[in-house]
């Protein structure tokens, strides 16, 4: 796949996540995909996004930076959001909070397989 194409298909892959559109998430999506180095399938992948969307009403994966090559995508997404709740461990309690995420995919075919992501949390504690 080309830079180009795997830009393209990458941000495809973030609207479809921003519009909710769950039918259509395994077009982006390896039926085998890992996350953060554990195998959840595609199903697994679904639910862990639907619960995100949950817990987090407003989310919206904004595209900070973006860098592909290969079979290669590094996103810095960033997330200006009211997690209800408890959110990675923390009492936010509907509290707006901004914090960035880095991820890194690694595509098969069109689609990702592989999805390694760090969450800025201290960013999260230092607004709470």
């Amino acid at each position: 796949m080309s830079t180009i194409n795997l830009s393209k298909a990458y941000r495809g892959y973030i609207a479809c996540l921003n519009e909710q559109n769950w039918p259509t998430l395994g077009t982006f999506v390896h039926d085998d995909v890992h996350y953060n180095d554990q195998r959840i399938g595609l199903s697994g992948y679904r639910e862990m996004l639907e619960r995100d969307f949950h817990q987090i009403p407003d989310l919206r994966f904004n595209i900070q930076l973006l860098v592909a090559e290969s079979d290669l995508v590094a996103s810095r997404l960033n997330f200006d959001c009211t997690p209800q709740g408890t959110f990675l461990g923390l009492p936010v309690n509907g509290k707006k909070v901004r914090f960035t995420e880095n991820v890194f995919y690694q595509f098969r075919d069109g689609k990702i397989e592989h999805v390694w992501s760090v969450i800025d949390k201290a960013a999260i504690e230092a607004q709470l």
